[in-house]
C-alpha cells in the first residue's frame, strides 16, 4: 500500500493509525457498558457477556487471514471494505432491539473490524522507507496502546451522560470521513498489484480446508479463554471439550499450512529469526498491556471504592505518557540497536510492576496513577521497537501476512493475559483467606483483643452484647477478605513482573540491525 503520488505519506499515518484506533476501542469501550447494555434489553448480566465474546470469536478468526483477503481484493479495497462493514455494523448494533440481534451485530463488527489492524501496519510498512518506519510506527503504536486506556473511561463517561448506543453509534461517522479518506488517498503499490495480478490469472486457489481449522481453533480458544474462569475451566465440560477441539484443530491446522503451497496463513514467515521472536514479544505486549488494563481498574474498584469513570482516570495518564514519549521512541528507533530499547522496555514494566507489589489499603489516587504512568514508559520502549525488528528482513510482498501474524499475536496475547490474572487473582485470594482465617481463632490473643475492642465500640452505639460481637466478628471476616485480595493482586503484579525478566535474554536472539535503508525496495 501506498500513498497516491501527489499525497504527503504522514498524511496517511494519521489516517490508518485513527482506523485501528477505532477498531481497538471498540474492544474494550463497551465492558462498562454491560450492565447497561443487560438491563435496557431485559437480559441476565451472564448473557449480557456475550456481546465482548462474539465480538472476540470473529475478530480472532479474521485477523490472521486478512493478509490473504487483502492479496485476493486488493489492500485498498480490503481496507475500504473493512471500515464500511464496521461502521455499518456498528449502526446495527445501536439500533439492536433485542440480545441477541446485539449479539449478531457484535459478531459481524469484530469479524468486518478484525482487517483493520494488520491493514494498516501494513500500509505503514509499505508506504515509509525503513529509516522513518519508527516515527509511522508511533502513531500507529499510539493508536492501539492509547485505546484499551481510554475505553474504560470514554465508554463509561459516554453511558453514564447519554446511552450505551452511543458507544457505537459514534463509530458512523468516523467510519463515513475514513471511507472517504482512504479511497481518496491511499492506492496499492505497483508491486503488490502485480503480484495479485498474477495470483489471480494463476487461478484463485482457497484454502478452505485451512480456513475451518483456523476458525475452530482460534474461535473455540477465544470462547475457553473468555468464559473459562466463569465456567471454573476444565471441570466443565464444556470449556474442557472446547479446549481439547480448539488444540487438535490448531495443530492440524499448523501441519496443513505448512503443507500448502497458497495458505491463507504464511506460517513460513515465523521461521525468520527476527520476525518469530517479535511475534513472542508481541503476545507478550498482549499480555501484560490487557492484563494489567484489567488488573488496576479492578484493583480500585474492588477495594477503595473507585467509581467506573474514575477507575478509568488512574489508567489515563499513563496512556497520555505514552502519547507524548512514543515520537520519541519512534526516532530513536532509526538509530539505536532495537533489541536494547527493547531489553530495556522489558526491564521498566517488570520493575513498574515491582513497584505496584508495594500497593497496600491506604495507597492514594496520586500513586496508582504514577505506577501506571512509570509502566507506560516501558511499553513506549516496547511497541516501535518489536515491530521495526520484526519488519526489516519482511519482503514487501509479504508485509500485509506478516502484520496479520503480528497482530494476531498481540490479540492472543490479550486474550491469555486476562485469562490468567483474572484467573490467578481467584486463585491467589482463596490460598490468602484460607491462610488468614487460620490464624483468626479464639486461641489467638491479637484476634480476640481486635474483636473485644469492635464489640464495645458497637455496644456503645446501642447494640446489645451478643449482636456487638456478632458484628464485630462480621467486620473481622470483611477486613480478612480485604486483606486477602490485597494480596491477591500484590501476587498478581509479582508474577507479571518475574514473566517479563525472564523473558529479556529472548530479545537477544533476535539478528543485530538497525531500519536503515532507502524503502521497501531495498528487501
Amino acid at each position: 500500500m501506498s500513498a497516491k503520488p501527489t499525497i504527503n505519506p504522514w498524511l496517511v499515518a494519521p489516517l490508518v493509525a485513527l482506523a485501528a484506533f477505532m477498531e481497538v476501542l471498540d474492544i474494550s469501550i463497551a465492558n462498562v457498558s454491560l450492565q447497561h447494555i443487560a438491563g435496557d434489553l431485559s437480559a441476565g448480566q451472564d448473557e449480557s457477556t456475550w456481546v465482548l465474546t462474539s465480538y472476540l470469536v470473529t475478530n480472532a478468526i479474521i485477523l490472521p487471514v486478512s493478509g490473504w483477503l487483502s492479496s485476493v481484493m486488493g489492500r485498498t479495497r480490503f481496507f475500504v471494505a473493512c471500515i464500511i462493514g464496521f461502521s455499518i455494523s456498528s449502526l446495527a448494533c445501536g439500533l439492536a432491539p433485542t440480545l441477541g440481534l446485539l449479539i449478531a451485530a457484535r459478531a459481524i463488527q469484530g469479524l468486518t473490524g478484525g482487517g483493520l489492524q494488520p491493514s494498516s501496519q501494513a500500509i505503514l510498512a509499505d508506504t515509509f522507507p525503513p529509516r522513518q518506519r519508527g516515527m509511522a510506527f508511533a502513531l500507529y503504536g499510539m493508536a492501539v496502546v492509547f485505546a484499551p486506556a481510554i475505553g474504560p473511561t470514554l465508554g463509561g463517561w459516554i453511558t453514564d451522560n447519554f446511552s450505551w448506543r452511543w458507544v457505537f453509534l459514534l463509530n458512523v461517522p468516523v467510519g463515513v470521513v475514513l471511507s472517504f479518506l482512504v479511497t481518496s488517498l491511499l492506492d496499492d503499490p505497483p508491486g503488490f498489484t502485480k503480484a495479485r495480478a498474477e495470483k489471480l490469472r494463476q487461478g484463485l486457489k482457497v484454502d478452505y480446508i485451512g480456513f475451518l481449522l483456523l476458525a475452530a481453533g482460534l474461535g473455540l480458544l477465544q470462547v475457553v479463554l473468555d468464559k473459562g474462569e466463569q465456567e471454573d475451566w476444565f471441570s466443565s465440560p464444556f470449556i474442557f471439550w472446547l479446549s481439547i477441539i480448539s488444540a487438535l484443530s490448531l495443530i492440524a491446522f499448523v501441519i496443513w499450512e505448512f503443507g500448502q503451497e497458497d495458505p491463507i496463513v504464511d506460517l513460513h514467515l515465523l521461521q525468520d529469526r527476527n520476525f518469530g521472536v517479535a511475534n513472542l514479544l508481541m503476545f507478550l505486549l498482549g499480555f501484560i498491556l490487557l492484563g494489567s488494563t484489567v488488573l488496576l481498574p479492578e484493583l480500585v474498584q474492588r477495594l477503595f471504592g473507585y467509581t467506573a469513570t474514575l477507575a478509568g482516570l488512574v489508567l489515563t495518564p499513563g496512556g497520555l505518557s505514552i502519547i507524548l514519549v512514543m515520537p520519541m521512541v519512534g526516532k530513536l528507533v532509526s538509530v539505536a540497536d532495537p533489541r536494547k530499547l527493547i531489553a530495556a522496555g522489558l526491564f521498566i514494566c517488570a520493575m513498574a510492576l515491582l513497584r505496584m507489589t508495594g500497593f497496600d489499603l491506604q495507597t492514594d489516587y496520586g500513586t496508582f496513577v504514577w505506577a501506571r504512568i512509570y509502566q507506560a514508559l516501558g511499553l513506549s520502549l516496547l511497541f516501535i521497537p518489536i515491530n521495526t525488528a520484526a519488519f526489516l528482513s519482511v519482503p514487501p510482498d509479504k508485509s500485509s501476512a506478516a502484520s496479520s501474524l503480528i497482530n494476531v499475536s498481540r490479540n492472543l496475547g490479550g486474550s491469555f493475559g486476562i485469562s490468567l490474572v483474572t484467573t490467578a487473582l481467584s486463585r491467589y485470594s482463596q490460598v490468602h483467606q484460607t491462610f488468614l482465617v487460620a490464624h483468626t481463632t479464639p486461641f489467638d490473643h491479637a484476634y480476640r483483643s481486635t474483636v473485644e475492642q469492635l464489640a464495645r465500640s458497637f455496644q456503645r452505639l446501642g447494640n446489645g452484647p451478643a449482636e456487638a460481637v456478632t458484628k464485630a466478628t462480621g467486620q473481622v471476616y470483611e477486613l480478612i477478605q480485604q486483606q486477602a485480595l490485597m494480596q491477591a493482586f500484590i501476587d498478581d503484579f509479582r508474577m507479571l513482573a518475574v514473566i517479563f525478566l525472564a523473558v529479556i535474554p529472548f530479545v537477544f536472539m533476535m539478528k543485530k540491525g538497525t531500519p536503515h535503508g532507502p524503502g521497501p525496495a531495498a528487501h
